[in-house]
């Protein structure tokens, strides 16, 4: 490799700091799967429209089928991986579980960091803009009433 063609990147995933070397082309889903091995994060359908791949960076949803690596050189990237603290699942994780929200959990991931990110911006949201907030992530097999459950119940636990 020459040092043209890769790019050292350095950010904070899950708390743990990572450095990685990346082409300038690399998209971040493949960067966490491929070279970090975090496999929570899903290919759904590459062009930004089923919310599988979903990450957080700096606290903020991005789909990491259309994020740069580069872009996140210097940031937080948290995944679902991310969430537990000592072993002890974290609440929305809990309540997906306790909802059966998650049928074949493909989609499951993104779904959880949708709803982290809507609670750490908005501490008690409508039951519209939970809707609304999980509206870019898409579901095959439940059909999305275990999953407003799921995270209503945390709503409420607030």
């Amino acid at each position: 490799m020459s040092s043209s063609k890769v790019n050292i990147i350095r950010f904070v995933l899950n708390d743990e700091p990572v450095e990685v070397l990346v082409p300038p082309t690399e998209i971040l889903l493949n960067t966490l799967r491929e070279r970090v091995n975090v496999k929570s994060i899903r290919y759904g359908c590459g062009e930004g429209s089923c919310g599988a791949c979903t990450v957080l960076v700096d606290g903020k949803p991005r789909l990491s089928c259309l994020t740069l690596t580069i872009s996140v050189d210097g940031r937080d990237v948290t995944t679902v991986e991310g969430l537990s603290k000592d072993g002890e699942l974290h609440p929305i994780q809990k309540a997906f579980i306790e909802h059966n929200a998650a049928q074949c959990g493909y989609c499951t991931p993104g779904f959880i960091l949708l709803l982290k990110a809507l609670l750490d911006r908005n501490p008690n949201p409508s039951r519209d803009e939970v809707i609304d907030s999980l509206s870019s992530n898409l579901c095959r097999c439940t059909g999305y009433k275990n999953i407003l459950e799921a995270a209503m119940s945390v709503v409420r636990r607030r």
